[in-house]
């Protein structure tokens, strides 16, 4: 059986918290990766400012299963040292949200030009970057993000092989695969599972690189969480809507229930939630 925490990018239900609270306590979550709070960037906020934020939190029985920073989401030839700097005071953020999980990045590489040109760059910041976590004791969790140096199943495979460990650990996200016209199932997830740690909940079709409901894509969520329930896999599943103007809302009705019109945050998560309860009841 899984041992899962379902947890969710709570700002793209709205930017006020206590309605990211609100919406989901009625879906009975009490995680959120936190990006966005009352319209800023978590990773912007004082610690000071993050006290007040554990504060509301723990009044709501919430807790953070990560701090979603930009950590590492700059171009590879931007200056290095402040941003360092930015990921020593993210991870004094994580230790007043009391999470050990910074969701991270691998460096944006210049359009047109090979990311292999670049490997030595990104592996070294990468590295200083491990130490730190090392030094706070906290989890860098790499995500694949399109345009990045880890977008690729087999780059990701690189820097796991490299920086694997106690203090970095991996995010997969199927949609963000599937954006880079890379394949997530069997191929990519084979190869990336021993590292895994974290998935995000997003899926998009092949065809158009159109972020759609999990499981309603090509980003083979139905068989990765099948693969997951037979490994009895202990982590986390982050649900990450990205839904706007999706068309395909009645396809998703059921039990009479409505659906919500299209742009409407609270709304946009409940089609992704009841779209991920649909995947997590299907036999495997």
């Amino acid at each position: 059986m899984m041992n899962i925490t379902l947890s969710a990018f709570a700002d793209e239900i709205s930017p006020d918290l206590e309605v990211q609270i609100k919406v989901l306590k009625a879906h009975g979550m009490n995680h959120i990766e936190m990006r966005g709070v009352d319209g800023r960037s978590f990773s912007d906020y004082t610690v000071d400012e993050a006290k007040t934020v554990k504060a509301r939190l723990d009044a709501n029985g919430f807790a953070l299963s990560a701090v979603g920073s930009p950590i590492g989401k700059i171009g590879i030839n931007e200056p290095f040292e402040p941003h360092l700097e930015q990921l020593k005071h993210v991870c004094r953020l994580a230790h007043v949200m009391e999470t050990s999980y910074i969701r991270m990045f691998s460096f944006f590489i210049p359009k047109g030009e090979a990311p292999e040109k670049y490997k030595e760059a990104v592996f070294d910041r990468m590295g200083r970057m491990a130490e730190v976590a090392k030094s706070e004791d906290v989890i860098l969790a790499h995500e694949n993000e399109k345009g990045i140096y880890g977008d690729t199943a087999a780059r990701c495979l690189e820097l796991f092989k490299a920086f694997y460990g106690d203090h970095f650990k991996c995010v997969f996200d199927p949609a963000n695969f599937v954006q880079c016209d890379d394949v997530t199932w069997p191929e990519g997830f084979a190869m990336l599972k021993p590292y895994l740690a974290y998935m995000h909940i997003k899926d998009a079709r092949a065809a158009d690189h159109k972020v759609v409901p999990p499981g309603y894509g090509d980003g083979k969520l139905k068989e990765i969480i099948g693969e997951l329930k037979r490994d009895n896999f202990s982590g986390v599943f982050s649900i990450e809507p990205h839904l706007k103007n999706f068309t395909g809302f009645a396809a998703l009705e059921q039990d009479g229930e409505p659906l919500p019109e299209a742009g409407d945050g609270p709304g946009l998560f409940h089609v992704a939630f009841k779209a991920l309860e649909r995947v997590l009841a299907i036999e495997n």
